[in-house]
This record gives structure tokens, C-alpha cells and sequence, in this order.
């Protein structure tokens, strides 16, 4: 865990230095493709994996509620944190 902190640090400490440089902005493109290959790499891993297309059904049902909660939770913290701290109050 300390490595991955590390390389994450060192990669923050290398983009301050070489931000002015005109072809990082080619960074972000690049970050992307990547991170599409790594998703279709990971697709054909579960779409080769048995027992995965098996509970395909059981994984996505639990996948939903997941999902679910999650949004209905953040709305619930949104909204809370909006009533507190950004509403007007009408005295």
C-alpha cells in the first residue's frame, strides 16, 4: 500500500514540474484510452470466467441495490447538507 501511495506521490510531484510543458495536454487523452483498454480487458476476464456468467443474473440484481442505496444515500447527504449550510432561512 505504501508503494502505491508513493508512485501516486512521485507521479503528483513530476506533473507540478512539467505542467508548463505544450504536450501534457495529451496527457488526459491518453489516460482515457488507457483506462477504456484496461475496461475491455476486464470485460473479456468475466466474460471468460464461468462461474460469473452463471450468476450473471444473482450479481446484477445485487449490483442494483448496491446502486440504489448509493445514489438514494447521496441525495439524502446532499439534500441534508444543503438544508444546513446553503439554504436561506425565511425569519
Amino acid at each position: 500500500m505504501l508503494n502505491i501511495i508513493l508512485i501516486i506521490l512521485s507521479g503528483v510531484v513530476v506533473g507540478y514540474f512539467i505542467r508548463k510543458v505544450p504536450q501534457v495536454v495529451h496527457v488526459g487523452t491518453a489516460i482515457s484510452l488507457i483506462i477504456m483498454l484496461l475496461l475491455f480487458f476486464l470485460g473479456i476476464s468475466v466474460g471468460a470466467n464461468e462461474q460469473v456468467v452463471k450468476n450473471f443474473a444473482t450479481i446484477g440484481f445485487d449490483a442494483l441495490i448496491i446502486t440504489l442505496g448509493g445514489i438514494t444515500g447521496t441525495i439524502l447527504c446532499a439534500w441534508w447538507v444543503y438544508a444546513k449550510f446553503f439554504k436561506k432561512n425565511k425569519e
